[in-house]
């Protein structure tokens, strides 16, 4: 295992250091228990947004806290859930009296310990809604959770949502706003090579030079098939077509078309797919109105890309062009 670290068992921390240090003006981070805050606290009288998950999937969620975004992410260690210990007083700390929302993706723990969180925290007073994100079309079920997987799209729930909060929308509403998002987007993803934890010290699974596996989850879980890879229009268009497909598009409609690496593919290479999948959609008469391309939510070091689809409509793609200022997303 080659790795920029010191302990292994240290590298959440470590990273966590050095992200508060880079973006003091944005972010503070907390220890025992680990979450992290916007700085300066809640605002008052706004929603608070509170979103978390494992590590290794970096920037989300810690480098979405921030104006028009999260007002707390809490970190779990790498591909671990964090604990209610953690989510409660992050669930606290974004409280500025109007209300939290937590955005929480489809995985077993994260559901688990979210619910539990919420529970506490309404048990103290607070007033606490919940939306689950469950966008990956890849598959029904896995090791990791019970119906489809939260990934990329989660994304596109927490901009346009803390853009619903940032505007002034009360918990009913944006809730309702994050809701409508986790209805019209899906996602789905490719591995061409397996990432290593830090912990493990190997890859986290066995994939052959000359295989890839579509419909990969984001921590290596299995996918729908394990195929010879193809070149990268073949492989954009297993990709694409079950997500349009998903989603029942039809001609005249509007999206967001988001390209994501998952850690260790390079910007041009997730352009070829971003290319690829725009003609795609342009050939069933879908427009592409809004474009994101990078990589947001990641699996480590593993290459590959996902794509996501977002179904717009006026209020979507309004509440999305509107400011955002974090460490990893901004306009």
């Amino acid at each position: 295992m080659k790795k920029l670290l010191n302990d292994p068992e240290n590298a959440v921390a470590d990273s966590l250091a050095g992200f508060a240090l880079a973006h003091a003006d944005l972010v503070q981070v907390h220890h025992d228990p680990t979450y992290v805050t916007r700085v300066g606290g809640a605002t008052t009288g706004k929603v608070g947004l509170v979103s978390g998950g494992g590590s290794g999937h970096e920037p989300l969620h810690c480098g979405f806290v921030g104006d028009g975004m999260l007002d707390a992410a809490v970190p779990g260690a790498v591909f671990t859930s964090p604990t209610p210990d953690g989510i409660l007083p992050a669930l606290h700390a974004a409280d500025g009296g109007a209300g939290v929302l937590a955005i929480v993706k489809n995985y077993t723990g994260d559901v688990l310990n979210f619910d539990l969180a919420v529970e506490l925290a309404e048990a103290e007073g607070a007033r606490v809604t919940a939306v689950l994100v469950d966008d990956d079309v890849a598959v029904e079920n896995s090791t990791y959770t019970a119906g489809r997987r939260g990934v990329a799209g989660t994304l596109c729930v927490e901009k346009i949502a803390g853009a619903a909060a940032m505007q002034g929308g009360d918990l009913e509403d944006v809730t309702r706003i994050a809701q409508h998002v986790v209805d019209n987007v899906r996602s789905m993803g490719v591995a061409l090579t397996a990432c290593t934890v830090p912990h493990v010290g190997g890859p986290s699974f066995d994939l052959p030079d000359d295989q890839m596996e579509i419909g990969i989850g984001i921590h290596g879980e299995p996918g729908r098939h394990r195929v010879r890879v193809a070149p990268a229009d073949e492989v954009t268009q297993m990709l694409l077509d079950p997500v349009a497909d998903d989603l029942g598009l039809a001609p005249g409609e509007r999206v967001l078309l988001f390209v994501n690496g998952m850690g260790g593919t390079p910007a041009s290479e997730l352009y070829v797919v971003y290319g690829r999948a725009r003609r795609l959609l342009e050939q069933r008469g879908v427009t592409v109105a809004r474009s994101l391309v990078g990589s947001y939510v990641t699996s480590l070091e593993m290459q590959g890309a996902s794509v996501t689809v977002l179904r717009l409509d006026d209020e979507l793609e309004a509440l999305w062009d509107a400011p955002v200022h974090t460490a990893a997303l901004r306009w």
